[in-house]
C-alpha cells in the first residue's frame, strides 16, 4: 500500500517521523482521515487523539491538545501545542487540568471574546484528554 511521511512535532521534541499508510487527526471541523495523495491544506486541530495506521492496522495513538497540521500529497506535518502517547495519559492528571481550565474559563467570563474562546478551547482539550485516558 502507498505511504506518506508523517511528522509529529511538539514544543519539546520531534515525537514521530516515519512512513505511514493513514493518519486520522482531530481537526476543528471533525475527524479527518488523511491518505497518500491528499490535497494540500492547513487545518487547525482541536484537543483529541491522532491515530496512525500502518500495515492495515492502528499502530499508534497520541493525544494532542491542539495545534495545526500541514498536509501535502506526500507529507503530513503536525505541529502540536502538546502531544502525549495515549498510554502515558493519567486520568487523575486530566481531572486536575480540567479543574484548572474551568477556573480559567470562569475568570475569562468578563474578558474579550478571543480570551473566552481560548479558555473554552483549553477546557475542551482537557476533557478530550480525560476521555482518551479512560479509553487507554
Amino acid at each position: 500500500m502507498a505511504t506518506f511521511q508523517l511528522e509529529l512535532v511538539s514544543p519539546e521534541k520531534l515525537l514521530l517521523s516515519r512512513q505511514v499508510e493513514m493518519v486520522i487527526v482531530p481537526a476543528f471541523e471533525g475527524e479527518m482521515g488523511i491518505l497518500p495523495g491528499h490535497s494540500p491544506m492547513i487545518v487547525a486541530l482541536r484537543g483529541g487523539t491522532i491515530r496512525v495506521r500502518e500495515n492495515g492496522q492502528e499502530t499508534e495513538r497520541l493525544f494532542v491538545a491542539g495545534g495545526f497540521a500541514e498536509i501535502t500529497p506526500d507529507r503530513v506535518t503536525v505541529l502540536a501545542d502538546e502531544a502525549t502517547p495515549v498510554a502515558d495519559l493519567s486520568r487523575a492528571e486530566a481531572e486536575r487540568r480540567i479543574a484548572e481550565a474551568e477556573r480559567a474559563y470562569t475568570d475569562a467570563a468578563l474578558d474579550t471574546p478571543e480570551k473566552r474562546d481560548a479558555a473554552m478551547a483549553k477546557l475542551l482539550a482537557m476533557r478530550a484528554m480525560r476521555d482518551a485516558a479512560q479509553a487507554a
